[in-house]
């Protein structure tokens, strides 16, 4: 049984694309490998500046894993900044690795360049993650392809720490799902509260409504036939949709004759009835909010025990404990 690693930043509230690329796999993933899942608000830090949204976000996607079927007793599920340890290894590592190696980080370069105020922690944010990961000998990283380069870094950082100081760190190897395809926001652009375009996994009736109404198509006339892989409205079906029902669309734009206002309201009842079972579980939980304090606090305590032990051979190994 393989260990799986992957993080969600609470940077905002989590939307459809969030589910579809990472929570849904990690969920499924809980079957099949040893799980680590955590909502990662130390990354978070870097773009958030308001305690009380942090705190929140953090709370809110809690909720919304617990809610989408993350059973804590089938994995390690907790919250980045209960673990000391991570800092710890963060400041460890951070003297092992060279400034070569975070320049060349494109993640840092392109945040830049869309106008994020650079700070150290955005710079030196694969170090962190490279930590997230090692602390806890993670074997399998899934990740987008834009991320692929932080998982080369982390194995570049725990190379030459092992070359140095003794074969400790396991080296990690990416994950890179070819099915999941780029998620399009209501814009027609990726999915992303950068550009805040997104659909909410929770989103309220009306507002989930109004979104999908928002959604980007052309011009086409209703009687034309229209090519699916080129509409917004179709990407996000499919998502949703059954195959037989995602082929009957299909041949539906092939042929001519339907409208995108059409899709669009049969595009809402789907999103509505995928989520509902989801919804009413995250309100129950909501109403319990003492038993999720409960389960992030076990989730830590239960993680803490692989960190101890990692981070005890570490400072070991480079002459801190005695």
């Amino acid at each position: 049984m393989s260990r799986v690693l992957s993080g969600i930043q609470p940077s905002g509230t989590l939307h459809i694309a969030n589910y579809f690329a990472m929570m849904k796999p990690m969920i499924r993933f809980q079957e099949e490998h040893d799980l680590f899942c955590f909502i990662v608000n130390y990354h978070a830090l870097t773009s958030v500046n308001d305690g009380n949204e942090l705190r929140n976000n953090t709370m809110e996607a809690a909720l919304d894993f617990l809610a989408l079927g993350l059973d804590p007793e089938k994995s390690y599920f907790w919250v980045q900044s209960d673990i000391p340890e991570v800092t710890e290894l963060t400041w460890i590592l951070s003297c092992n690795t060279s400034l070569g190696l975070l320049e060349r980080s494109h993640s840092y370069k392109d945040k830049v360049a869309k106008g994020i105020v650079p700070n150290a922690g955005l710079y030196t944010y694969p170090v962190l993650m490279a930590a997230d990961i090692l602390l806890y000998n993670a074997e399998i990283i899934p990740v987008g392809k834009d991320q692929k380069q932080h998982i080369e870094i982390t194995r570049d950082i725990a190379e030459r720490f092992n070359n140095q100081f003794g074969n400790i760190f396991v080296l990690p190897e990416p994950l890179i799902s070819d099915d999941i395809a780029v998620i399009p926001g209501i814009d027609g652009q990726k999915m992303s509260k950068s550009y805040n375009n997104t659909i909410n996994i929770f989103e309220d009736e009306k507002t989930l409504k109004k979104k999908i109404m928002k959604i980007v198509t052309d011009s086409t006339p209703v009687e034309d036939p229209k090519d699916p892989e080129k509409c917004n409205i179709f990407a996000l079906y499919k998502l949703f949709a059954d195959n037989d029902k995602i082929e009957i669309l299909r041949d539906k734009y092939i042929k001519g004759g339907t409208g995108y206002g059409e899709v669009k309201k049969e595009l809402f009842e789907l999103i509505l009835e995928y989520f509902k079972p989801y919804k009413n579980r995250r309100e129950e939980l909501k109403n319990d909010i003492g038993e999720v304090y409960n389960i992030l606090k076990k989730g830590a305590q239960k993680t803490r025990e692989v960190a101890v032990e990692t981070l005890d051979q570490v400072k070991k190994a480079v002459g801190i404990s005695y």
